[in-house]
């Protein structure tokens, strides 16, 4: 049997009890038994590329990876030595460190990152975030955002409800632009906020620009895309909501929708004349949910179309521009979380049920699952794509841990092909030790930057990075 890879280039020769593996562009071979696993595997292919410094490699045969001796992938799958394969070799992926974690007073719901990968600069026309002076953002339970920068300090704090900020717990934040923050929350709000740092030592200032109004219950998610100025926000009203991120472009609320009515809106009135914040209203409302709606994205390469999940079990596919849902895919399980991965063109939600679902959202498809992910022990809430990996995704759950996953890493059960994470990233605030509940940890959010890390927010009071060995440091 014959396996040939085309960069970088391998060949496997087999026989019942051996492999001559060839590197060719190496002019080297060796000759071993097929019993070796992938640590045995990778020390030859590093003798053979004359490695002074090991490298870590993963091998993938027909684009999965493997997980046990060649002898038992020929037999699980029945394959024959007159058999051709193909098999790639690629560098492994090292489990992830804890480099900090920031601590708050209340839960952390959310946390978005500006650095010099992530999009709100990519967006921006205002030149590249200088390394080093990279920002994140935390939502919380107290009814505050906080900006930090990777020493652990705050930078900046948006006012209190008293002077013109949340109402109550916020629920979900994103950087907009390198000066422009969105968040939304329990008091059914969604806020634009200005966010100014400094030449000099001084505190930076977030300040609130625009109030938007329109939902009827807590807004749970929102997404942004700038270069439109346009943001979606979900809500356990069961409804999408559109908006402009331009004053100018906004209609005026709903008069509904505004606090005009509560003793505790007259309160706010009454203490904060020298507030001036615009109240606007949205471009439309999105309604097909029957349930609270749990997460909302843009599609990856198209503004114009956004998926959404419900607890009432469906993923929806909208067509902005009419404000129509053009297709559904239903589930046999609350979908609470979604993440997009345009190589496969999947989308990933995260169910009830504690496994995650890869779906296939395009009304041609035939079937609407095409993998399982199976492995945490709770609730998958929130979700994060690799960004250097096409096929890497980011969880985090109730079961108090963040999980890493190479959609290629399956295993073969009782349900057929699922599958598997690579590493479990546990709380540093209980010294990683796994809870199956998740009580008292449980990860609420989850963002995964090219600069900064995997960034996990928690039920733990606690923002935590993780990162890769051989990334830059985090000084603390």
């Amino acid at each position: 049997m014959e396996t040939e890879q085309v960069n970088p280039q391998m060949r496997v020769q087999l026989s019942t009890s051996q492999l001559d593996i060839v590197l060719p562009e190496r002019n080297r071979s060796i000759l071993v038994n097929t019993n070796l696993r992938r640590y045995g595997l990778s020390s030859l292919v590093n003798t053979l590329l004359g490695n002074e410094k090991p490298i870590p490699f993963d091998f993938l045969i027909n684009g999965i990876f493997l997980r046990s001796s060649l002898d038992d992938y020929l037999t699980q799958h029945a394959i024959s030595s007159e058999t051709t394969l193909k098999l790639e070799y690629v560098k492994a992926a090292i489990p992830p460190i804890h480099l900090a974690s920031f601590e708050h007073g209340d839960w952390v719901s959310s946390v978005d990152v500006l650095s010099t990968t992530s999009p709100a600069q990519r967006w921006s026309n205002s030149g590249g975030q200088i390394p080093g002076h990279e920002r994140i953002l935390s939502a919380s339970y107290d009814g505050l955002l906080r900006v930090w920068n990777i020493s652990s300090q705050i930078t900046a704090t948006s006012p209190s409800a008293g002077d013109g900020g949340h109402l109550s717990s916020i629920k979900a934040a994103k950087f907009v632009s390198p000066s422009r923050i969105a968040s939304s929350g329990t008091d059914r709000t969604v806020r634009l906020w200005k966010y100014e740092e400094a030449s000099d030592d001084s505190p930076a200032v977030m300040s609130q620009q625009i109030e938007l109004y329109g939902h009827k219950a807590s807004v749970d998610s929102i997404a942004v895309h700038q270069p439109s100025s346009r943001l979606l926000s979900a809500s356990a009203d069961h409804t999408v909501c559109l908006w402009s991120t331009r004053k100018s472009d906004a209609p005026a609320a709903p008069h509904s929708s505004l606090p005009v009515n509560s003793s505790r809106g007259a309160k706010r009135r009454k203490i904060g004349p020298a507030i001036s914040t615009s109240q606007r209203g949205y471009l439309s409302s999105l309604k097909s949910h029957t349930a609270p709606v749990s997460s909302v994205i843009f599609a990856p390469n198209d503004p114009t179309v956004a998926y959404s999940t419900s607890w009432d079990h469906g993923l929806k596919t909208w067509d902005l521009p009419t404000s129509t849902p053009v297709d559904t895919r239903s589930t046999s399980h609350a979908l609470l979380s979604l993440a997009a991965i345009p190589y496969l063109k999947l989308v990933a939600a995260g169910t009830s049920a504690r496994h995650i679902t890869l779906i296939d959202p395009r009304a041609s498809a035939t079937n609407v699952v095409a993998m399982t992910l199976r492995g945490h022990t709770n609730a998958v809430v929130s979700l994060a794509t690799d960004p250097n990996n096409t096929f890497g995704l980011a969880s985090g759950s109730h079961d108090g841990t963040c999980r890493i996953w190479d959609v290629r890493s399956t295993k073969t059960d009782k349900e057929g092909r699922v599958g598997q994470s690579m590493y479990s990233v546990g709380r540093e605030s209980i010294g990683g030790v796994s809870r199956t509940s998740g009580d008292g940890v449980k990860v609420f959010g989850v963002l995964w930057d090219s600069d900064i890390g995997i960034v996990s927010a928690g039920e733990d009071k606690r923002v935590q990075i993780n990162r890769g060995k051989g990334a830059g440091p985090i000084t603390q």
